[in-house]
Parts: C-alpha cells; sequence; structure tokens
C-alpha cells in the first residue's frame, strides 16, 4: 500500500516558523517519523511539499493509479481550495486532512476547511503527531476495506 504525504505553503518553515504555535520540530523530522511509522506499518510513503496551489493539484492527480491514500496538510490552501478538494474527488484518492493546530480554536477564517467535506478524517492540535495518528487512521481504514 502507498500513501502520499502532502504538505502546503510554510510547512517547510517548520521548526522555524511561529514555534509558540507550530512547534520545534521540522519537516523533515516529521517526515523521518512518517517514513518509521510506515515501515512498522508495512506502507510505502510519499512524501512532497510545495507551497504552490496548482503545484499541490498536480501532485494529487498523479496519484491516480499509484497512491491508495493520502495525507494533507494544505496549510493557508485548507481553508479555501476549491481546487485541491475537486483534485482529490477526480482521481478518488481518499484522504485525510491534517493540522499541526486545533483550526477550530484559531481565527476564524481558519475555522472552516474546504476540504473537510471530502476527506475520510480531520485530524488536528496535536501537533507533529497528528501525522502519525493520520497514517496508522487511514491504513486502518484502507486495510478494513480489503
Amino acid at each position: 500500500m502507498r500513501i502520499a504525504v502532502l504538505n502546503g505553503p510554510n510547512l517547510n518553515l517548520l521548526g522555524t516558523r511561529e514555534p509558540a504555535l507550530y512547534g520545534r520540530q521540522t519537516l523533515a523530522d516529521i517526515e523521518a517519523r512518517l517514513r518509521d511509522v510506515a515501515r512498522e506499518l508495512n506502507v510505502e510513503v510519499e512524501l512532497a511539499q510545495e507551497n504552490g496551489e496548482g503545484e499541490l493539484v498536480t501532485r494529487i492527480q498523479a496519484l491516480r493509479g499509484r497512491a491508495q491514500g493520502a495525507l494533507i496538510n494544505a496549510g493557508a490552501y485548507s481553508h479555501t481550495s476549491l481546487a485541491i478538494r475537486d483534485a482529490f474527488a477526480a482521481v478518488d484518492v481518499p484522504y485525510v486532512e491534517v493540522h499541526l493546530t486545533n483550526i477550530f480554536a484559531r481565527e476564524p477564517e481558519r475555522r472552516h476547511s474546504t476540504l473537510a467535506g471530502g476527506a475520510v478524517a480531520v485530524i488536528c492540535g496535536f501537533g507533529a503527531i497528528g501525522y502519525e495518528l493520520a497514517l496508522r487512521g487511514l491504513v486502518a481504514k484502507l486495510s478494513a476495506r480489503g
């Protein structure tokens, strides 16, 4: 089983970007932990980070027939991007939306997710471990489908 992990704008700055809000772990730290969890679960992970909405859409479109599921932290695009939601619907790849912070306890413009309605699940507020929880949950859900 192959799971794509897609990260959106500014997530390449984790560890130094507003550490009081997003923590001190870097994206590389999160990806290393995901590789460990993937080995434990006997799945492959494909990791990517893009700052542009179009690049994320292109990555999602490329998942058709290559990945059984995806995790996405689309950053600010989570709140605005019909294009990302539509790309997931077009390729029919189940996904879990991940956020480091609890978006529902933040500024009003961050309390809505355009992606959530199409997601298998949304995990937010657990910091970096949320990625691990999302990966474990998605793999369990996909495995149960048979």
